[in-house]
């Protein structure tokens, strides 16, 4: 499983012309499944996602978590974040797990985080989405569990 994690001034997702999901400060998520991803590396990367320190504090230090500034979370699934780009120049994606059951993780992902979190929004599994967002920093981090 891979997240990708952008720290926002805003983001939002929009699905024929309508948003979706937003948020105002926090993070915005972009999240693949890979064939062997098991329920408890949801659970993990929940966790670390919630608890990963991207945002400054008053030193302008990197300390903060979504969670201590009580920021948004938008996740947005993404099956390429996943695929093998090891050799060529095409993508593979026999390394996701297969569209059905991603779809059965993303949904177990967005329970669990809603859960845990308050304020989280997100796309829609599968559809054509445009993503709009003010990356601030720039502040981009890839985490794997």
């Amino acid at each position: 499983m891979k997240a990708l994690i952008q720290r926002v001034s805003k983001a939002k997702v929009e699905v024929d012309g309508q948003i979706v999901g937003q948020t105002k400060q926090g993070i915005l998520v972009f999240l693949g499944f890979e064939k062997n991803d098991e329920k408890p590396q949801v659970d993990k990367m929940i966790k670390k996602l919630l608890a990963y320190r991207v945002f400054t504090d008053a030193q302008g230090k990197m300390n903060l978590s979504v969670v201590d500034i009580n920021g948004g979370v938008l996740v947005v699934s993404q099956f390429t974040l996943v695929a093998d780009t090891k050799s060529g120049t095409r993508a593979g994606f026999s390394t996701a797990k297969p569209p059905v059951l991603a779809e059965e993780f993303y949904d177990y992902f967005l329970n669990r985080i809603k859960l845990a979190h308050s304020t989280v929004a997100s796309g829609v599994f599968g559809a054509d989405m445009q993503v709009s967002l003010t990356n601030d920093g720039p502040v981009t981090f890839l985490l794997e569990c």
